[in-house]
């Protein structure tokens, strides 16, 4: 994408995320980084000008998007849709995921769901069904990407195995589970938009293009070779030079982003493409392209969301609810202080509203 564009991006303040925000706004695109902090938090304020100083480019902001957080997506992408007319968009590129290494300790998400799963597919899930009109309601002429990373390890994924709990995956499949659940997704999401009847009775112009960068030297990798100890993170950095030789640089992985990005043949024809290494490949799981497999995860996802949504409201409501009672009670508090203040004064003045002026 060459030009004024607007860019939505997921995981563009490190790694291969970083590298593409950088080329793309060399490129004159404008880039919206969603990102976990607000706006406001100094490190993000410092990197987003040091973006716009490298690529003399103004046009780069930041919106914050906690992915731990459904309310968090919801609030962002509610008021990006409801903006009237609907707001111009070129591309949204979903780079941001976690992993739980070997001997790491699982982490759950503001809903109090397994982070692997709530980050890495429930968040896009979310996010992507919420923007979905916006996406449709692009003019026919506009070429509209949505570029998706995922990894090899869904080829060791289960998605037949989700259980209806909080931890949905399968033992010690859990990262490669949830690339599967994102590139079936990613499938039905494709046919979800080609479905759709343009008042103006032209074809759909938005396609999903699902992108594998390969193995690459990131904070991610990093992680995942130590093993979340420190043992691991020490035998990583006597390892250095072997990963430096085998693993890619961001810069070498950013690559294929860049190339779903901006290879015009991928604006045409169909949509719902897999490319690794800056070309065409096959799934090599059949799940991903079983439209009864996509329609019960799309099911199961959407069952799962109202459920935590409900619970989060609930949550929210609660504590704003503690919080005014809280306040409540620290006023009578506040006010025997200042009685108590007021009979200590002077020489044994009554204060009016003292306990000594209530007596008289």
């Amino acid at each position: 994408m060459a030009g004024p564009g607007i860019c939505l991006e997921m995981g563009g303040t490190s790694g291969i995320g970083a590298v593409v925000a950088q080329q793309l706004a060399l490129r004159g695109a404008q880039i919206i980084l969603l990102t976990q902090q607000p706006p406001s938090d100094p490190f993000l304020v410092d990197y987003i000008e040091d973006l716009r100083s490298a690529t003399n480019n103004e046009l780069i902001h930041a919106e914050q998007v906690d992915l731990s957080s459904l309310h968090s997506i919801r609030i962002f992408a509610t008021k990006w849709v409801d903006n009237a007319p609907p707001r111009r968009l070129d591309m949204i590129i979903l780079c941001a995921n976690t992993m739980t290494p070997r001997f790491g300790k699982a982490n759950l998400t503001q809903d109090n769901i397994e982070s692997n799963w709530g980050i890495n597919y429930l968040a896009n899930f979310h996010l992507l069904g919420i923007l979905s009109p916006a996406i449709r309601a692009q003019p026919p002429d506009r070429d509209v990407r949505i570029i998706i990373g995922t990894c090899s390890s869904y080829i060791g994924g289960e998605i037949n195995a989700l259980k209806d709990t909080r931890s949905p995956l399968p033992p010690r499949k859990e990262y490669g589970t949830s690339k599967l659940a994102l590139m079936t997704f990613a499938q039905a999401f494709q046919k979800h938009l080609d479905a759709y009847k343009r008042p103006d009775k032209q074809p759909n112009n938005a396609r999903v293009i699902l992108v594998d960068p390969g193995l690459t030297r990131t904070p991610g990798m990093r992680r995942w070779l130590s093993m979340g100890s420190l043992w691991g993170l020490l035998l990583y950095l006597i390892m250095w030079p072997v990963w430096w030789l085998t693993l890619k640089s961001p810069q070498m992985g950013a690559q294929s982003f860049l190339y779903a990005a901006m290879e015009a043949d991928l604006g045409r024809g169909a949509g719902g493409r897999f490319i690794k290494e800056c070309r065409e490949r096959s799934f090599l799981r059949k799940e991903i392209k079983d439209e009864k497999v996509a329609k019960t995860l799309w099911e199961f996802s959407d069952k799962q969301i109202e459920v935590l949504e409900k619970e989060g409201a609930a949550r929210r409501a609660r504590e704003k609810k503690d919080g005014k009672e809280g306040k409540g009670e620290a006023r009578p508090d506040g006010e025997m202080e200042k009685e108590g203040s007021a009979v200590s004064k002077g020489n044994g003045a009554k204060t009016p509203g003292s306990r000594r002026s209530r007596k008289a």
